[in-house]
This record gives C-alpha cells, sequence and structure tokens, in this order.
C-alpha cells in the first residue's frame, strides 16, 4: 500500500548549517513518527519558500542516508504575508498502515500551517512585578509565532472594572469579596488581536489603553489575592492554552495556570531594579512617579503575592531561574528561544 506523509518546518537563518539542520530533523521526526525504514520510502519531494536559496534541502535526506529513493527540490507558490524561511515535504512510502493513522509532523514555525493537527505547545514565565516577564513573553511569543498571553493585563482589566463598579469598597477585602462572590460571574474577560497587538476586553469594553496605570497595578495585585477571582481567570486562561499555543507570563503560571508546560521560566531582578524599570517606563508615558515609592509598593505588591493563601508566587520545582538584573532583553530572550528550540517548540 503507497500511502503519502506530509511535514514543515521553519528555518532561523538562510544559512546552508540552517537549512539542513532544519531538514534533518524534520526528516528524523517523519521518519520516528511513523516508524519508517529507508527501503521503504519510495520518494520525497522538498519544497522551500524563495528566501532559502543557500543549500538544496535534499542534500539532508542523503546525509541521513536516505540514497536510494528519488528526491526532488522545488521553489514554493510565493503567496502575500505567508510563512517565511519555511521547508516543506510529501513523502511517498510503502507500508501497511492506512492514511488515516499516518503521523504528519510540523515543526517550530511551521506549526501554525496545520493547527488542527498540531498540538498546542505552550511556555510559561512567571516572576515578581518588574522581572520583564510582559515584555520578554511577547518577544518570545513572535519569535515562536505563538500567542501572547498577559495574564496579568486579565487582572488589571477585571479590577478596572470592578473598581468602576464600587469605587473605594475595592479597598475593603469584606466589602469586595461580597461584590465578588454576588457579580463575578455576570462578568467576561476576553483577549483579541489587531495587527498584531493584543486587546484586553471586559464585558465588550476595550480597556486595553486604561489599564497601564500605578493604580490599577494596585488594585490587579488586591484583586488577585482572592481566590475566586484566581479560579475565575485561570479557566479562561487554561482553555486558550488549549488551543493554541501560547507563551503565558504572570506570577503562578507554571505552578498552578499551566503546571504541565513543557517549558517554565522564572524571571528575577533586584527591587532596586524592578522599581527603577517601573519609574522610567511611567516617565515615557507622561506620568510623575517616585521611585522611592514605586520600591516601596513593589516590596509590598512581592510580599502579598508570595504570602496570598492561593497559588502564591513561587518557582515551579522545575523552573529553569533567569535573573535578568543585568542582562538585556535580546539575552534573556535569546536565552529562552534556545532552550525552547532544544525542547523542539
Amino acid at each position: 500500500m503507497m500511502i503519502s506523509i506530509r511535514g514543515a518546518n521553519t528555518v532561523e537563518e538562510n544559512t546552508r548549517e540552517a537549512i539542513l539542520d532544519s531538514t534533518k530533523e524534520l526528516l528524523q521526526e517523519i521518519i520516528n513518527a511513523n516508524e519508517l525504514e529507508a527501503s521503504q520510502i519510495i520518494s520525497v519531494f522538498f519544497t522551500a519558500t524563495k528566501d532559502l536559496t543557500k543549500v538544496y534541502p535534499a542534500v539532508a535526506a542523503r546525509d541521513l542516508g536516505l540514497t536510494d529513493c528519488s528526491l526532488i527540490c522545488c521553489q514554493e507558490m510565493y503567496v502575500e504575508d505567508s510563512l517565511k524561511q519555511c521547508i516543506r515535504v510529501l513523502f511517498h512510502v510503502n507500508g501497511t498502515k492506512e492514511q488515516k493513522e499516518i503521523q504528519h509532523i510540523y515543526l517550530g514555525g511551521a506549526k501554525v500551517l496545520r493547527p488542527d493537527i498540531a498540538k498546542p505547545l505552550s511556555i510559561a514565565i512567571d516572576g515578581p512585578a518588574g522581572a520583564g516577564k510582559s515584555t520578554i513573553a511577547k518577544a518570545l511569543a513572535q519569535k515562536l509565532n505563538f500567542i501572547y498571553v498577559d495574564t496579568g493585563a486579565m487582572y488589571r482589566a477585571l479590577g478596572y472594572y470592578i473598581y468602576h463598579q464600587i469605587n473605594d469598597d475595592i479597598y475593603d477585602e469584606e466589602k469586595l469579596s461580597q461584590y465578588i462572590q454576588n457579580y463575578l460571574d455576570q462578568i467576561h474577560v476576553s483577549i483579541d488581536y489587531e495587527n498584531g497587538q493584543q486587546l484586553i476586553f471586559v464585558c465588550d469594553e476595550n480597556v486595553t489603553s486604561n489599564i497601564r496605570t500605578q493604580e490599577i497595578g494596585h488594585i490587579a495585585s488586591i484583586i488577585s489575592a482572592n481566590k475566586y477571582v484566581r479560579l475565575f481567570l485561570v479557566k479562561e486562561q487554561q482553555n486558550l492554552a488549549k488551543i493554541k499555543s501560547v507563551v503565558m507570563d504572570g506570577r503562578d503560571i507554571g505552578t498552578h495556570v499551566l503546571p504541565d508546560a513543557p517549558l517554565k521560566i522564572f524571571l528575577t531582578a533586584s527591587v532596586k531594579i524592578r522599581a527603577l524599570r517601573r519609574f522610567n517606563e511611567l516617565r515615557e508615558k507622561n506620568q510623575t512617579p517616585h521611585l522611592e515609592t514605586i520600591q516601596k509598593e513593589i516590596e509590598e505588591r512581592d510580599y502579598r503575592d508570595m504570602h496570598r493563601e492561593f497559588a502564591p508566587l513561587e518557582q515551579a520545582s522545575d523552573a529553569i531561574v533567569i535573573d535578568t538584573s543585568e542582562m538585556s532583553i535580546d539575552e534573556v530572550v535569546t536565552s529562552i528561544y534556545e532552550r525552547a528550540k532544544k525542547l523542539g517548540l
């Protein structure tokens, strides 16, 4: 019985080494997943996007010992806004399996080509306020072609909404708990994307531009200590990770939201460095912050986050710790990206 197998992988850069490495990775995955012997392979048809020019992908097949089957390389048809630096393959093999039993393999950024068969993957990034989680997670998601989920923005959005319903009663633990128990199930928090930018909605209101103030950050920390709030938003976050490959950042992602994530990162930095980052961020937004006040608020927030009763901030036992105090954003992103690629993400 002759059957066909499809697959694709993306290439990091247009070099001979990168093209051959990505092609070998793809071929080996297809062969292993489908338990193929070289003698079963009739032919392999390769296509590459027009930005890959340094070597024929078929060379990788010969290097793997596929010397008796037919190989051919072609340029993939160019389509506007299509996936860049991508190699696709089509195997024809003799075998005993039925077509429906075959495993088609899509790796790297090529997972987006077949989201129906590609298992969603997740990267969990945790750490205290100001460690660089959001900036780094966003850049990493873009590099991996994953969806970025800013869980902190979800808490800010919910805090913003609740504050505008009960005003200063939000600082009264008893009144806040009463409101949450009575009305939380009537609130809907959602994430959408427009031109690559994440938008946050609460009850269909776009609150994206209203939640990045120092006050809303403080409020988010207060409501996040409530068990029912966390259960409510965790469910939303877990549902998203079931259908899309995500980079998700927060304070309990690796320990509570995505405990089975294949890669968990715990970012940290000194309190002084984190306060200075927040100070500069607020100044860029034409606000007039006080560095001492920010540092004190960060210390207080760290304490609340680490000592809350439900899902406190803590490092997952299998998380990789990265201190960002003396590292640039690019250095941190590259470090995590390289770890992700080694895991096949």
